[in-house]
């Protein structure tokens, strides 16, 4: 044991001095990196956990700008298909869409937009993408209780009525042919009258609504998917690869571990393609260790997340603010990102975050009551929650979790849980806290007279305050009537 033990301080502990600044809020650029490859138009990202990101979160992350990380508690085709849920939203050009044949029973359409929202399903002769199309089966050609048995090329729309364009076609041009005509679908032909992509209005339209959404080069929004050093880890890599997803987060508790490290190194050699984020870590030794074998991106937080209980099981982590600075260190040098995982109660902790070192948040809590969240609702004392759990919390690791402490091998009734189960007020859309997020992060920039994060983070002073600076901070020596949405004291 070494004779010093160093101070390490938590968002709580400092405050951001402000700065001489000729920049208003509105004017900051909240662009940031998640990856060294990948780019989000806001710093923030929702947790890879079982009541906080499936589809809905991710795609409306996404839509503003971020990025949800779809969690792994569960088995590798439900969440590649979460996964392809996500990409298949928004597309601008459709490609490799799900066609079926003429010969086929209305009832496999049926199944299709169940179990993947598909509202148009391109026909073409055999079935495959292979060959020619001949028509277009949409909601609207069919009813459910009544035409399950009819075979798909009794109620298409045949290929003469469809609204036809041939390659080569660019995105503009084909929203052109859209705009002007009166249908909802562009089928997007080969010159052999194979299919080469599918346009939609609705996509148009979501379009216009969110400008800042974060895509990849294909138009499709982007997604992150959990992955660990479990037995099924290979069958899991390869799947979420197949669906598409961007980033492959490593997400253990302990990222300073072989397993993790062996983990990162396949994902890197066999899918070199593909970005990889990976934690957690809480020191700069880890960060070192995770760049060395590939990492992308690096996760920091060891035990600050409100479900979290590492700290008082195991005693181990490290406050969240040095953490992230001394990750950062290491991490900079390296021009890899550092993501800050937990502890972030307001806006300002976000803040603090990202001028202490962070290129992007990851939130759980915050956006765990949302609408958007998979949480369970649960009615009490005349209120409404949301049911909200951490990862190590004992059901979370019974259903598929234990992998991620470390405790894959062990009985359930042996298992040592780091987490708890919780509820948490229901709050509405995850859009308004999202806007609430965005908003203290550009009034803290503004406070600093920085344009952008990375100026943010190298004008930044930080000061230490005591417990008595803690309750200064707050609402203090008034009742209060009505909490602002973005203050929950």
């Amino acid at each position: 044991m070494k004779n010093s033990i160093p101070l390490a301080l938590t968002f709580d502990d400092v405050l951001m001095v402000p700065q001489y600044s000729e920049i208003l809020p509105k004017q900051v650029s909240i662009k940031t990196l998640f990856t060294r490859n990948i780019e989000l138009n806001m710093p923030l990202i929702s947790a890879a956990m079982d009541t906080v990101t499936e589809e809905k979160m991710a795609i409306t992350m996404a839509l503003h700008g971020g990025v949800g990380v779809i969690h792994k508690n569960c088995d590798p085709d439900t969440q590649a298909s979460m996964v392809a849920k996500v990409k298949r939203f928004e597309n601008g050009f459709i490609r490799e869409p799900m066609v079926l044949s003429p010969q086929a029973k209305i009832v496999e359409a049926i199944v299709i937009k169940e179990e993947h929202g598909f509202k148009a399903i391109p026909v073409t002769e055999d079935g495959t993408l292979n060959s020619k199309v001949v028509g277009l089966l949409t909601r609207n050609d069919y009813l459910k209780n009544k035409h399950a048995d009819c075979m798909v090329g009794d109620r298409m729309t045949p290929f003469e009525d469809l609204l036809i364009a041939y390659e080569p076609l660019g995105l503009s041009e084909a929203n052109d042919v859209l705009e002007e005509s009166r249908h909802s679908k562009l089928l997007i032909l080969n010159k052999d009258d194979t299919l080469h992509a599918l346009v939609t209005r609705r996509d148009m339209e979501k379009n216009e609504n969110f400008p800042l959404a974060a895509k990849d080069n294909g138009k499709r929004l982007l997604v992150a998917a959990a992955v660990g050093p479990a037995h099924n880890m290979e069958e899991r890599v390869k799947k979420l690869v197949d669906a598409r997803a961007d980033v492959l987060v490593v997400d253990t508790a302990h990222g300073h571990s072989k397993g993790v490290i062996d983990t990162v190194k396949y994902i890197k050699k066999h899918y070199p393609e593909v970005d990889v984020l990976a934690g957690n870590i809480a020191s700069p030794q880890a960060a070192e260790a995770l760049i060395e074998a590939g990492a992308d991106g690096i996760k920091v937080g060891i035990g600050p997340g409100s479900i979290c209980t590492t700290r008082i099981i195991a005693g181990v982590g490290v406050p969240q603010f040095s953490a992230i600075q001394n990750v950062a260190k290491v991490a900079q040098k390296h021009n890899i990102p550092v993501i800050a995982d937990g502890g972030i109660k307001y806006s300002g902790d976000v803040a603090k975050a990202l001028a202490g070192g962070a290129s992007a948040v990851m939130i759980g809590s915050l956006l765990a009551g949302t609408e958007e969240s998979p949480g369970e609702i649960i009615y009490a004392e005349g209120k409404t929650y949301k049911y909200y759990r951490g990862m190590g919390s004992i059901t979370a690791m019974t259903e598929g979790g234990k992998e991620r402490y470390a405790q894959a091998n062990v009985a359930d009734e042996k298992l040592v849980p780091e987490g708890i189960e919780g509820k948490i007020l229901l709050k509405g859309k995850a859009t308004s806290e999202i806007f609430q997020l965005c908003g203290g992060i550009r009034s803290a920039m503004g406070y600093a007279g920085a344009k952008d994060i990375p100026t943010f983070q190298s004008v930044t002073e930080f000061v230490q305050i005591t417990a008595a600076g803690i309750r200064e901070s707050h609402p203090h020596d008034v009742g209060i009537l009505k909490d602002a949405p973005n203050y929950r004291g």
